[in-house]
């Protein structure tokens, strides 16, 4: 028997795998598909995604693997001066979803997580004490929990039957990398003519003559799952550019939607959801994979603290209470972007009026720390103002925040040296130092990084520490 079973080996599935392993839960997950996906939807990691993986001592992998970009022009493709961040990783970093997901595929595997792939989860059963889930080959395992990460079509959320209300697609978009023969000088020439008015066109060169092509496709089809053709892309391309650039040669095609839904629970008894089998949206702002990611990083140390026996009362039901207004407030900032980017004069009178908006520095930090997830603020309760707030990383007498957090345990930093987490010293770690950066006299940190307590009285220390870490031991 598995403690968890976690259906989908995506990157929300395989940051969740590591997340549990972290607190020796047994865990499985199951992947249908017998080999990792080819195709590259998304092209990069947000400030917080980053922030994340430095957490994890996993940002040096990433960092070797992919480009850093500079923040900004990321609502609604609007391009914005570099604001000034409240982060130590203040950029994105460039790198395809294959490599994300191959890197957190290795993590996840370190860590001892179990996956099978080929593996359909095709039915569910749960009970007070665990669930049983159906393989499409006709096993049955058993579990504790099982999340759902399986994607937007997600087999596991239909068979709880959670509501999934939102807007069916209006547009969809072919994507796909493909070779050219047009000269780059005559590609990027008419790219830029045609984006001054379709936002959703675009050939990426990626060398050796192949390109990242998007284009909007002609209509919606009856079933997404059919793949488009190269004359499905070149019949496009004429169609918007005059051109189809000489194409050919497809590595892999795909299409994709602007649908906008979520799920109206993010846990029913045993079963939970998370990444785009609890939200999916049109991918303006690239903030899918990295909501996902998210997803995984505030339910890691929650359901492991529910199956090592500490979590206080309600913790577990804290991730959809904290998680689906975060994913809520994207589907919005998606549905304002896709307005923005209609070619309609009404959109666009908009489009120009936000432009010269966003000149404000404060309308373009705001805009940028919405995208990046770094303004998320779980609500508390009344406190200080970095209350539910994530802290960003700061440097310390003997090294850095971050460096102190990669075993996902809670951490209190003290600047006092008077305090104590005796009872707790199992799932926080107690650290005394000095930051020139942190004008606070210590900070008690969940293991997802967000502020749980700022002061400096032990009482008062003390009352909040069960909300958290539950009852003390010993």
């Amino acid at each position: 028997m598995f403690d968890v079973i976690v259906a989908g080996a995506g990157p929300t599935g395989l940051m969740l795998a590591s997340e549990l392993r972290l607190h020796d839960v047994r865990v499985l997950v199951v992947e249908r598909d017998e080999a990792p996906a080819a195709y590259v939807r998304s092209l990069g990691l947000h400030v917080r995604s980053i922030e994340v993986m430095d957490q994890r001592g996993l940002l040096e992998r990433f960092l070797a693997l992919g480009k850093k970009h500079p923040v900004g022009g990321f609502f609604a493709g609007i391009v914005t001066p570099v604001p000034d961040l409240d982060s130590a990783h203040a950029y994105v970093l460039g790198i395809p979803q294959t490599t994300t997901d191959r890197l957190l595929a290795e993590r996840a595997a370190e860590l001892g997580a179990e996956v099978r792939r080929g593996s359909e989860v095709v039915g569910l059963d749960q009970d007070d004490d665990g669930v049983t889930v159906e393989l499409a080959d006709g096993t049955r395992l058993r579990s504790r929990y099982l999340v759902g990460c399986d994607g937007g079509r997600s087999t596991v959320r239909k068979l709880l039957g959670v509501g999934f209300p939102g807007e069916p697609a209006k547009a969809e978009t072919l994507l796909g990398e493909m070779e050219a023969t047009a000269p780059i000088e005559e590609v990027v020439a008419r790219v830029t003519e045609v984006r001054e008015t379709e936002k959703r066109f675009g050939l990426g060169p990626l060398g050796d003559g192949r390109y990242r092509v998007v284009v909007p496709a002609d209509g919606l089809v009856g079933d997404r799952s059919v793949t488009p053709t190269i004359d499905d892309f070149r019949r496009q391309l004429r169609a918007y550019a005059g051109t189809d650039f000489g194409v050919h040669s497809p590595h892999w095609l795909s299409r994709f939607g602007d649908a906008t839904r979520q799920a109206e629970r993010y846990r029913v008894g045993r079963v939970l959801l998370a990444g785009d089998a609890a939200h999916i949206h049109p991918p303006m702002g690239g903030q899918g994979l990295n909501l996902g990611i998210q997803d995984a990083f505030n339910l890691g140390w929650k359901l492991a603290a529910d199956i090592r026996g500490w979590a206080p009362a309600g913790l577990l039901d804290s991730y959809h209470t904290e998680r689906h207004p975060v994913a809520a407030d994207v589907l919005d900032n998606t549905r304002a972007q896709a307005v923005l980017l209609s070619t309609e004069p009404g959109p666009q009178a908009v489009r120009r009026l936000l432009t010269e908006l966003v000149d404000f520095e404060d309308v373009n930090r705001h805009l940028t720390e919405k995208i990046t997830a770094i303004a998320v603020r779980y609500d508390f309760g009344e406190g200080h103002p970095l209350l539910g707030r994530r802290m960003r990383d700061v440097g310390l007498k003997r090294g850095r925040l971050y460096a102190l957090m990669h075993g996902g345990r809670g951490l209190l930093l003290d600047q006092t040296g008077r305090l104590s987490v005796a009872g707790w010293a199992d799932r926080v770690d107690h650290v005394v130092d000095v930051s020139e950066e942190l004008d606070l006299p210590a900070v008690l940190l969940r293991p997802d990084g967000h502020v749980a307590w700022v002061g400096d009285d032990q009482r008062d220390l003390l009352d909040h520490l069960p909300r958290w870490f539950g009852a003390a031991t010993g």
